[in-house]
């Protein structure tokens, strides 16, 4: 079994062009907040340190930098998801990748609400609402449409 943990960046300013808005310092805080969760949950044997991967957007960049910092990792960009991109390239990305390590991608909406539904529900459709900041914990056999399970979902706010 294999997992994945796809995240939407935290709150990001507006401006223009989208690929160049960054952080609010709320949008930090809320990324901070989910790396220092998933630092201690990595510490405690729950989940194994995840290959991050980031969207070239800045504040993808920056949401997987402050991940990346608590866990102790280094992040890799990946150019296949931006916010418009095909959930189903994504799909076809992971299939070849090796097992091993969880893949982390942190993204956009509406990308990762899509990439959800398309590996959890079978279609990509309307997908899944992330809050920002939001982490799904999917586990899978094989990354195609319809083969995942959503084993968590954990926004900021709820974490105490």
């Amino acid at each position: 079994m294999s997992s994945l943990l796809i995240m939407r960046h935290g709150e990001a300013a507006p401006g223009f062009p989208d690929s160049k808005r960054a952080l609010t310092p709320r949008g930090e805080q809320e990324a901070a907040a989910m790396g220092h969760w998933l630092a201690k949950r990595t510490e405690q044997g729950e989940l194994a340190m995840p290959v991050v991967y980031a969207s070239p957007y800045v504040r993808a960049q920056q949401t997987a930098e402050l991940i990346a910092k608590a866990l102790g990792c280094p992040v890799a960009t990946l150019d296949v998801i931006t916010p418009d991109d095909d959930p189903a390239g994504v799909s076809e990305w992971l299939l070849n990748q090796p097992d091993g390590a969880p893949i982390m991608l942190v993204s956009h909406m509406p990308l990762v609400g899509e990439l959800t539904g398309l590996l959890v529900e079978g279609k990509a459709g309307q997908g899944v609402g992330f809050a920002t900041a939001a982490i799904a914990e999917l586990e899978a056999e094989v990354w195609a449409a319809g083969c995942a399970y959503l084993k968590r979902f954990t926004a900021p706010g709820q974490l105490g």
